[in-house]
């Protein structure tokens, strides 16, 4: 400052000319400085960092997510900000203000460090399978939360010249104010901390919660929301705290213990359930899952008759199959057979009380596979058998009359009454 006041001097300018013009220049050259070393450091160190981390030879990644998250590039803000307040001594009447507003600057700088440094962690977090059972996300948006309030009363602690504790003990006044603006991140962080205390819920759970009419995939957990992907490619945002205050339904069991459960029944018609004939039993023991299971029952009722010297010139006298009977065990053995049931798990073919539509004939088991479309696949092939060899079983689905039905039952109802008026009148003739 001194060399460019004696040259201005020295060139005729006058003292108060010379003053300003000193003070110009020099603001020009630390200007230009800053954006010097700007450049130098972007231009030069930044993309050495850059080369070093992606080079073949470096086996770490976290340095790349540090990368990704553009930590190292937020850093060289603080550069210019260091140049300019170590140089406000040079402007001893604005010295205070320089340094005050350089200060502030550094301060944010440093925030907005901190906070992609809290990004970067979290991305590396989520690189291991315990971040789906321990989400830390709602943790670090509470550390961005003080971050940025610490932060905020730190500048204008800095810019005012007061002691921050001065700031913060005017807060107590603010605190209901405080309470109310925050109050959802408040229950939140309560939410999220039972939420993964708890292990009630991860993201890649398939949770279930009528209320908010969520069915999918949790996909986020934040602070203040769980975000759920629906099946039909909607997103539900479920607060935290109402996970916590009402019922939904977490299906990560049934995924972990690798079935999934079908439970539906088949109704059948009550008016086909018969005893079996001699000519049933003959049909039924060709067939290769009810082999077996014939001669064996048969050898049984034989001989349960036999002892108990049962009159058999009437089928209601003694042990006989029923058709019913045999098709249960039919369609039990077909499970038991069955590529796609989970054969460890619950497996049972029972009837259930019968009811103005026949007799419910209910399947209880579990798929193999607990993808949707495949679980699906597998109840619907499943039914198609079922449907398709009743009849072999001398059974009837039950099904309300359609209107095929009443027109077919009509028609054979008006052919009768043709036929029968024919017969008629060829007898009175």
């Amino acid at each position: 400052m001194n060399f460019i006041q004696e040259q201005l001097a020295g060139a005729g300018m006058g003292a108060l000319m010379t003053v300003y013009a000193s003070n110009v220049i020099m603001v020009a050259l630390i200007a230009a400085v800053c954006v010097l070393a700007n450049f130098v450091t972007k231009k030069f160190v930044l993309s050495a960092i850059v080369r070093m981390i992606n080079s073949k030879h470096n086996r770490f990644k976290w340095d790349k997510v540090l990368l990704e998250k553009k930590v190292f590039h937020k850093l060289s803000h603080l550069v210019p900000a260091i140049i300019i307040y170590a140089t406000a001594f040079m402007f001893p009447i604005y010295q205070i203000f320089i340094e005050k507003v350089a200060s502030a600057y550094m301060i944010v700088a440093t925030i907005i460090v901190l906070n992609a440094l809290l990004d970067a962690f979290d991305a590396i977090y989520r690189s291991f399978e315990i971040s789906k059972v321990r989400p830390i996300k709602g943790y670090i948006q509470v550390v961005k939360i003080v971050l940025f309030i610490v932060g905020g009363i730190v500048v204008i602690s800095s810019l005012i010249g007061q002691n921050p504790l001065f700031i913060l003990s005017g807060l107590g006044a603010l605190s209901a104010v405080l309470m109310l603006i925050f109050k959802d991140s408040i229950l939140g962080l309560v939410a999220g901390i039972q939420l993964s205390s708890n292990d009630m819920v991860r993201v890649g759970d398939w949770i279930e919660m009528p209320n908010y009419n969520a069915d999918g995939d949790v996909i986020d957990i934040t602070l203040n929301t769980v975000k759920v992907m629906n099946f039909d490619k909607t997103i539900t945002m479920i607060p935290s705290y109402a996970l916590i205050s009402d019922s939904f339904r977490n299906w990560r069991g049934m995924q972990a213990a690798g079935g999934r459960r079908i439970k539906r029944s088949v109704n059948i018609d009550t008016g086909s359930i018969v005893f079996c004939t001699d000519e049933m039993i003959a049909e039924f023991k060709k067939i290769h899952y009810l082999s077996d299971y014939i001669q064996a029952r048969m050898s049984e009722i034989n001989a349960y008759n036999l002892e108990h010297r049962i009159n058999r010139e009437s089928k209601v006298n003694g042990r006989q199959l029923t058709n019913i009977g045999v098709f249960r065990e039919y369609v039990q053995q077909y499970l038991r057979h069955h590529p796609k049931i989970h054969q460890s798990m619950t497996l049972i073919v029972r009837q259930l009380a019968p009811e103005e539509n026949g007799l419910p004939l209910e399947i209880y088991a579990f798929s193999s596979d607990t993808a949707w479309a495949v679980y699906e696949s597998v109840q619907a092939d499943i039914f198609d058998h079922i449907f398709a060899v009743a009849p072999v079983f001398g059974l009837r689905i039950f099904q309300n009359p359609t209107g095929h039905d009443i027109a077919g039952a009509a028609g054979s109802a008006g052919k009768s009454e043709e036929n029968g008026g024919e017969v008629e009148e060829s007898e009175v003739g």
